[in-house]
């Protein structure tokens, strides 16, 4: 079953002479229990796709379904619950004057859950932080410790689907390994469904089964991410993402060697 199913999706900005379009008919199904990529240079339209299913964006046209139910235009609490958002930057995305403890209550309160005490010590745990970390700000915390609190808040209400928007890229790269693992992890353990943007080609064949490229808001390949790493994408704009990645990989490599 698809848990993830968006059929034709477009989206504008502006009218008239001024209309931008930015997405082209989009398609993607991803199954449930899937972990999928979206990847493509910045201004590609892959962050825009996360956003129209978040309901951050409402005037898109065509289809969007989630766990079987189609989403209307209007954002609703079902929508919230089946489905979250883990943000690029933990540190923007969390108050910077409440308490973890309060970040991750507000959730329950909104939804009207009870146990509250049990559900936060337990998503904390979940996350690899102990019941402390509940009493802190987001400036007590590391990098990593924050983005682990994003993932604990996104997965409080017990959502089936994490919408994934870099959630890595603003982390040092032995930071970044354990939020992927703890990830990996998460989905295996919950049963949970993925849907991550990344420019990170390493970061997306590590973490995801398939992988969407996208190119000025249209999708041209859809690959497994062990094609991907093999070098087996038939489209040229793929294969020069690859090439960069490896130019990016091996400058970085030849920089450490001589430092």
């Amino acid at each position: 079953m698809n848990m993830i199913n968006i059929e034709g999706l477009d989206l504008s900005f502006g009218t008239g002479a001024n209309e931008s379009k930015i997405l082209h008919d989009v398609n993607i199904q991803i199954q449930a229990g899937e972990s999928f990529g979206l990847v493509g240079e910045s201004g590609s339209g892959k962050t825009t796709v996360l956003r129209c299913l978040a309901g951050q964006y409402n005037h898109w046209s065509g289809q969007l379904s989630v766990n079987g139910n189609r989403l209307l235009h209007k954002l609703d609490k079902k929508r919230c619950i089946d489905m979250q958002m883990v943000f690029q930057d933990p540190y923007g995305s969390l108050h910077p004057r409440h308490s973890i403890e309060t970040a991750l209550a507000e959730p329950l309160k909104i939804h009207k859950m009870d146990n509250r005490d049990e559900r936060i010590s337990t998503i904390l745990k979940k996350v690899g932080l102990d019941d402390s970390f509940r009493y802190r700000s987001p400036h007590q915390l590391s990098g990593g410790q924050r983005q682990r609190v994003a993932i604990a808040r996104a997965l409080i209400l017990e959502p089936k689907i994490l919408l994934l928007d870099e959630p890595t890229s603003a982390l040092d790269v032995s930071v970044q390994a354990e939020i992927l693992n703890l990830l990996k992890d998460l989905k295996e353990k919950e049963g949970l469904t993925y849907l991550m943007v990344t420019h990170d080609l390493g970061v997306v064949t590590y973490l995801c089964d398939r992988i969407a490229v996208m190119q000025n808001g249209h999708i041209v390949e859809t690959i497994s991410s062990l094609n991907l790493a093999n070098h087996g994408a038939s489209e040229p704009y793929t294969r020069m993402l690859l090439d960069c990645c490896y130019h990016t990989e091996t400058t970085q490599s030849s920089e450490a060697l001589s430092a």
